[in-house]
């Protein structure tokens, strides 16, 4: 503690930010129950989820009281129709999905994972490459046409390049990266598009939204060199997100988030003075206090389940500029939780005006926090419109069959 609060001088006197002081004051003034219960709360949820057929009955869901639920169920029934092998014997595509492991990248496995899962549930036939996988086993066995991956170094090493260009001489295979700038933190632009035309790389792809790519100078290198960017944003994977009926919220919050540096102010400025005051649950990797962290996208609909509010927060980057929203947004939407967001410049593209509960400041998130603890009818009502708007339009379903359509449009298949 006190090496951390000497850093944190030293950076204030040469006038640098300290991220780590930021998070360390953060978790130091949450409140102990939130901590203290975090492990009984997941055991809970956990056993919730054993016991799931019990807890997810159908007449459960037809007679529950709760609006939120009611409507969930019917509208993951109607998604779920529509969706459900829509592509089957409608196209030739076989994808293999090149998906990180959980330590190394928490939200890269919970992402492709669930890209994956989608693909699959519409009818494409596809597979997990996983991050310890030999590729030429899964090039021989599933004989995928299109493969996608991310254009970090990290992704790329783990690819065995001269099994896939053994596999390219008998077979069609378009290799699709992520579109990163170096203005995030990867390496410069040029050298990867070098390595991507040495590679035979057909096509790069971007969670980010359509507009601000296109309209995003950065981006013009991948257009110069003779490149698509395809699109694929974020949603809610309602195989996993969705009400639970019957679970007493008792959570005053609930905040599932890995630790992120480049969030550590807005963490203090905007979620401590609720967090430090209120007990609810705070979880994800990187916390000290959740150094036992597990990944379990279908326990943590039961967390949400006990939650009566749903705290988000995003990016300066994506604040400023209308480039995305993160997958919380989404999940917590599609899940029922009344959502009190920072106000992330896509948000009004994405969601109608009476959806969500978005601040500008930290006093106005406050100030929504409490609206709804004090009249949780208020929250009630914004949320059946966040979930529908979800479930009809924002589902990793909808995200999955457009990037098929996107494939074939561009001839990539």
């Amino acid at each position: 503690m006190i090496i951390q609060i000497i850093k944190h001088y030293i950076k204030l006197v040469i006038g640098k930010s300290d991220p780590f002081w930021h998070l360390f004051v953060f978790e130091n003034k949450v409140n102990k129950n939130t901590w203290l219960n975090r492990r009984k709360i997941l055991s809970s949820s956990e056993q919730s989820l054993a016991e799931k057929n019990n807890y997810e009955k159908e007449e459960l869901y037809l007679n529950s009281d709760d609006p939120l639920v009611k409507q969930g169920y019917e509208l993951k029934q109607k998604t779920e129709k529509y969706f459900k092998d829509l592509l089957l014997d409608k196209t030739d595509i076989r994808i293999l999905v090149h998906v990180p492991g959980e330590i190394f990248s928490p939200g890269g496995f919970s992402l492709f994972t669930n890209f994956a899962e989608s693909f699959e549930f519409i009818g494409v036939p596809t597979r997990i490459l996983g991050w310890s996988d030999d590729i030429k086993r899964d090039l021989d066995d599933f004989k995928p046409n299109v493969l996608i991956s991310s254009d970090h170094f990290k992704y790329l090493e783990k690819i065995d390049w001269d099994a896939i260009k053994k596999y390219r001489e008998g077979n069609k295979l378009s290799i699709g990266l992520t579109a990163s700038l170096a203005e995030y933190g990867s390496s410069p632009l040029a050298e990867r598009l070098d390595w991507a035309k040495e590679h035979n790389i057909d096509f790069f792809y971007s969670f980010r939204d359509s507009d601000y790519v296109h309209t995003r100078k950065e981006y013009k290198p991948f257009f110069e060199v003779g490149y698509k960017i395809l699109f694929i944003p974020f949603g809610a994977n309602i195989l996993h997100y969705y009400p639970v009926p019957n679970i007493k919220k008792y959570l005053d919050y609930v905040f599932l988030a890995s630790v992120n540096k480049h969030k550590a102010q807005r963490y203090v400025k905007y979620i401590l003075p609720i967090v430090s005051k209120y007990s609810g649950l705070i979880d994800g990797p990187g916390w000290k206090n959740a150094n036992d962290f597990n990944f379990n996208r279908d326990r943590d609909r039961y967390v949400y389940a006990r939650s009566k509010i749903g705290l988000n927060i995003h990016l300066e980057e994506q604040v400023d500029t209308a480039c995305e929203v993160n997958e919380r947004t989404f999940m917590l939407a599609a899940c029922g939780i009344p959502q009190v967001v920072d106000d992330a410049k896509l948000l009004p593209k994405l969601f109608s005006e009476n959806a969500l509960f978005i601040a500008k400041t930290p006093n106005e998130y406050y100030k929504h926090f409490e609206t709804i603890r004090v009249n949780p009818g208020i929250g009630t009502t914004r949320a059946l419109v966040a979930q529908r708007e979800v479930f009809e339009k924002h589902t990793t379903f909808h995200r999955a069959n457009d990037f098929i359509r996107q494939l074939i449009k561009n001839k990539l298949v």
